[in-house]
């Protein structure tokens, strides 16, 4: 037997959505996306004798039976959060390799230049908490992202602590460490110019990609 994560499909899916063909920096975002998910990855993963990867600590789902699970952790995951889909606090897009990414307005879930989550959001991620929870054979990789105002730097570590601290509230509710892992991508994978105030508030968003866990026999 085998495990596999979908991670060439989820990989391209990102940096399809995140790195535009005309981008001088392209090569270096993908690179960077391609570290962050296959580190978050790989890293819940270990080797077998024959040097391939087994999942170490989730079994997995039967590939065709991949896509009926998505569905019903998605149909659950809009049905919870319809109010905060309706005001523009989160969105749920179903990418390619049947991963599911919830968008998390920085707006709704942070302060401004603040990594500690909003009391208000608290409800709104007990919603996700719960869901997930009940789908356990996804690993859960939280992704911070800022937009171009400020430094660098700043960016990258803001967005660092915001993924920190929306995976440390999921963590609390009782998803497993072992299916959590965070990055921070700073400034580096907008979904938008930074030229215009609603632009950069696109930016500036938290991302929870659910990735399924493959099992081949």
């Amino acid at each position: 037997m085998k495990i596999k994560y979908a991670l060439a499909m989820t990989l391209a899916s990102l940096l399809a959505a995140s790195c535009a063909t005309d981008d001088p920096n392209r090569r270096a975002k993908s690179g960077a996306l391609i570290g962050a998910v296959a580190g978050a990855v790989v890293g819940n993963q270990s080797k077998n004798k024959n040097g391939k990867l087994i999942g170490a600590a989730l079994g997995g789902i039967v590939g065709y039976k991949v896509g009926q699970y998505q569905d019903e952790q998605q149909r659950e995951l809009e049905e919870a959060l319809a109010n905060e889909l309706a005001a523009n606090q989160i969105d749920i897009q179903r990418l390619e390799g049947d991963v599911l990414r919830v968008n998390l307005s920085s707006e709704a879930s942070f302060g401004v230049n603040e990594a500690t989550v909003k009391a208000p959001f608290y409800p709104s991620l007990d919603k996700i908490t719960e869901v997930v929870g009940k789908y356990d054979q996804t690993m859960i990789v939280v992704i911070g992202h800022t937009d171009s105002t400020g430094s660098e730097d700043y960016n990258q570590q803001l967005s660092e602590r915001r993924s920190i601290a929306v995976a440390d509230y999921l963590s609390g509710g009782g998803i497993p460490g072992q299916r959590l892992s965070t990055e921070g991508r700073g400034e580096l994978a907008p979904r938008a110019a930074n030229d215009t105030p609603a632009n950069r508030m696109a930016n500036r968003r938290v991302e929870i990609d659910l990735i399924p866990v493959i099992k081949e026999e």
